[in-house]
């Protein structure tokens, strides 16, 4: 049996689908950019580090989804396979190619910003550590 590719609808889509999908232990909801809001470039272009990347030409996603619990990284997943979208991911700050920030292939698109997921814990006893993948260099 062949699988069929996903066939992307629309941005309310997918974000209907974030909203009714987010299934995190906290009480918090993803924080979701979109075009419309005030601070969609101002976050799209926070850690771009080529400016080529930044430019009016290059393609956008239609949003920018940052988690807030790991849990709601699952729920871009699902939501992005159910509607056709791809995903970007952007996390400790040196995507110099500016793959987590661009599509190339004309295919609407998601970034997961993952800044809000940067937490480092040390066990010095064990020599071992936790590094989530927001943490910066």
């Amino acid at each position: 049996m062949a699988t069929s590719k996903p066939i992307f609808h629309t941005p309310n889509d997918f974000l209907h689908c974030m909203a009714t999908s987010s299934n995190s232990t906290t009480t918090s909801k993803p924080i979701v950019h979109t075009p419309n809001d005030p601070s969609y470039y101002t976050t799209l272009n926070a850690t771009i580090q080529n400016p080529r990347f930044s430019s009016p030409s290059s393609p956008k996603p239609f949003a920018i989804v940052t988690p807030v619990h790991v849990s709601q990284v699952q729920a871009v997943v699902y939501c992005s396979k159910k509607h056709g979208v791809q995903i970007r991911t952007r996390s400790g700050g040196h995507d110099y190619e500016g793959l987590s920030s661009v599509s190339n292939n004309n295919v609407p698109f998601v970034v997961i910003d993952l800044i809000n997921l940067s937490s480092v814990s040390v066990d010095v006893e064990r020599k071992s550590a936790w590094v989530q993948a927001g943490a910066t260099l």
